[in-house]
């Protein structure tokens, strides 16, 4: 079963997974030669590459202090605190991270933007009005995005805190954020803070859409910039090797950062916290579940509001989009999640490597690779659909791989040993033993992946022309255009669908399935 340390072969299905770890790090690492190749030929970065350097960078350290921040008070509050919808707003609060980027960002606008909800309230009152636009409009829609994630990370680390050392805290009457919970944030905060850090460098569609301009342009914009509009690979090349080494070390930053759990194991009993029940915590907490609810859900609230008119009269190219968006998501589940899967028989560091690079690598700068790599020998237009789906695939690896992974190392501990007596092996094994065992975190890890297909704005951006736009493109052009009910219309589907096939995939996943 264990070859050596940290490497799982489950009962000789590990060879799979050895190939497609190669052939990931392959594509990942590849498509960078190609970069290379042709930043060498580009006369240096520019004041305005620099500043869309310095932009980059800027944006995601706020975006980031922010929502760790502003999650700390709302984790607390859910950790201490019970009441009725507790769970169903825990659960809320994971959807912002399957919801398509440019859906939220119609939220945001629709309550934050110029005829927005926030700007006729400070009208009303006589204040002037607030723009979305530019740095704090990108840092808006990041800590939209990642205050939910936020909250969720670091309120594990509050629930990992054992009932017995509050009952110990109480009965010393230590205080309790000194001796508990300030250890657990020391452990939990700078993980969390360097893994919204990375998914703030890569976030093109939230600076598509709300950034733009001189002094508002990320990298991952410029490269945009580059190909679509001015046709400079070689600059492009160089912006795209800037991010990946960007991404690299902020990847690499999440690995150093992860702490050990120091808190100790408990007895799994309730815990009570003498301190929840003083008026003031009561009060504070109140006031950060509440404000992080309406944070949250008035976009949303907005985006139905704003979209339900406009569903009877949408304009004809929104169903060919929704049809090939379907077909992108559907494709990429069938590439992720045989090699997810594979991944996950094999185990090892070659799979850890594999796992973590596509996040280093981020999905512009594979496309961008990929497309100066075709760029000699055939249009790039001519493989935008499954040139979308591959990188949504890979992009997805990371996220599956963490679902499927864990539910394999416990299947093999528990049934491993029998399973080989018996003679168990391949393929056999497989379907005897693995995949009926897996077919929960298995239906997870497809809706998760066909859910952030669906709502990807990054490579099919690079590729697609007019007729092979999918919905998430459609929707932005349409903006663009100022058709603002449309785009809604077309938002209300795209996240209707994105839910749909996650919700089929996920149930499908739990129908008849052994836990």
């Amino acid at each position: 079963m264990a070859r050596r340390a940290g490497q799982l072969d489950a009962g000789g299905l590990g060879a799979p997974g050895a190939l497609v770890a190669s052939g990931v790090l392959a594509l990942c690492l590849g498509t960078l030669v190609p970069l290379a190749l042709r930043a060498g030929g580009a006369a240096g970065l520019s004041a305005a590459d620099w500043a869309a350097v310095r932009f980059t960078l800027s944006q995601a350290i706020v975006s980031a202090g922010l929502s760790v921040l502003f999650a700390i008070p709302v984790a607390r509050a859910l950790a201490r605190r019970r009441f009725r919808g507790r769970n169903l707003l825990v659960t809320l609060m994971g959807a912002p991270f399957i919801l398509p980027v440019i859906v939220a960002v119609l939220g945001l606008l629709a309550v934050f933007g110029r005829a927005g909800m926030v700007n006729a309230l400070l009208v009303a009152l006589g204040l002037p009005s607030i723009s979305i636009f530019g740095f704090h409009g990108v840092v808006l829609a990041h800590v939209f995005f990642n205050l939910p994630l936020a909250t969720r990370l670091i309120l594990q680390g509050w629930l990992s805190i054992p009932a017995e050392r509050f009952r110990l805290a109480a009965s010393l009457n230590a205080p309790v954020g000194q001796v508990l919970e300030w250890p657990m944030l020391r452990m939990v905060v700078p993980g969390t803070l360097m893994v919204i850090f990375l998914i703030c460098l890569t976030s093109f569609a939230v600076a598509l859409t709300l950034g733009g301009g001189p002094r508002a342009t990320t990298v991952e914009l410029a490269i945009y910039q580059s190909l679509r509009f001015d046709f400079d690979p070689g600059r492009a090349a160089l912006l795209a090797l800037i991010q990946f080494a960007l991404c690299a070390v902020a990847a690499l930053a999440v690995w150093k950062v992860t702490l050990p759990d120091a808190l100790g194991a408990g007895l799994d009993r309730s815990i009570l916290r003498q301190d929840a029940g003083r008026p003031l915590s009561r009060l504070l907490d109140t006031l950060a579940i509440l404000l992080a609810a309406a944070f949250l859900l008035l976009p949303l609230g907005a985006i139905a509001l704003r979209g339900l008119p406009g569903l009877a009269e949408l304009p004809s190219q929104v169903w060919p989009a929704a049809g090939r968006s379907v077909a992108v998501a559907l494709a990429s589940v069938a590439l992720g999640l045989p090699m997810a899967l594979a991944l996950a028989l094999r185990g090892g560091g070659l799979v850890t490597l594999a796992g973590a690079v596509p996040l280093a690598t981020s999905s512009l700068v594979l496309g961008t690779g990929l497309f100066l790599l075709v760029l000699p020998v055939l249009r790039p237009a001519d493989l935008a659909l499954p040139v979308t789906a591959l990188v949504n695939a890979v992009m997805s690896l990371p996220f599956a791989l963490r679902a499927l992974a864990p539910a394999v190392a416990q299947i093999e501990a528990a049934h491993g040993r029998s399973a080989t007596a018996l003679g168990l092996t391949g393929f056999a094994r497989l379907r005897i033993l693995i995949l009926p065992r897996l077919r929960r975190p298995l239906g997870f890890a497809a809706g998760l992946t066909a859910a952030l297909s669906m709502g990807d704005l990054g490579v099919i951006a690079l590729f697609a022309t007019e007729g092979q736009a999918t919905l998430p493109l459609v929707m932005y052009r349409l903006m663009g255009a100022y058709r603002m009910e449309a785009a809604a219309a077309t938002g209300l589907l795209l996240v209707a669908l994105s839910l749909l096939i996650f919700w089929l995939f996920d149930r499908g996943g739990r129908v008849d399935a052994d836990a």
